[in-house]
Parts: structure tokens; C-alpha cells; sequence
């Protein structure tokens, strides 16, 4: 007798920022929240370091990551889908 397990894994957009480190990204995800006391919305921003197997993902791209197992010490998201591919800018010498 099998049991479905579901999964309430926290899934999160985000956009790239840095893709230095190997088989790593820096994602930025901005919430909007309001606040208690004087009821206006202000954009809350925090970096998360997602695994991107392969380094498919570039600077710029819109990404949903998932909440997984930890990687690492600092890691524990993946990449599930990107959604946009941003423009990549490379510098010319």
C-alpha cells in the first residue's frame, strides 16, 4: 500500500543576478508588503543561491525556483522552469 506524499515545496520567481560560481545562481525575489502601522507598500527584496544544473541560466533570465533539500551550505533551491531569457551583455575588449 503506497502513500501519495504531496510536496509543499515553496516556489518562488525571481530574476538572475549573478552566475559566477559553478553550477549556482544568485536569484533576487521581490515581494511587495504593506506596512503594519501605516498601511503603505514598500518592495522587500532577498537573494536566495539556487542550483542550475548544467549552467543553462544567464544574468537577466526570470526563473521559478523550488524549495528542495539543502545542496550546500548555503544552497537549498533549484531551478524549476525559466520563464524569459533576459539580454546578456558581454563586454568587448
Amino acid at each position: 500500500m503506497k502513500k501519495d506524499i504531496q510536496k509543499n515545496n515553496k516556489t518562488l520567481k525571481g530574476k538572475i543576478i549573478s552566475d559566477k560560481m559553478k553550477d549556482t545562481v544568485v536569484v533576487l525575489v521581490e515581494r511587495y508588503v504593506k506596512h503594519p502601522k501605516y498601511k503603505k507598500y514598500f518592495k522587500k527584496s532577498k537573494k536566495f543561491k539556487a542550483h542550475d544544473f548544467g549552467n543553462k541560466c544567464r544574468i537577466g533570465d526570470s526563473v521559478v525556483i523550488e524549495e528542495s533539500k539543502p545542496i550546500s551550505k548555503d544552497k537549498s533551491f533549484k531551478i524549476v522552469q525559466i520563464v524569459s531569457k533576459g539580454v546578456s551583455k558581454k563586454i568587448q575588449e
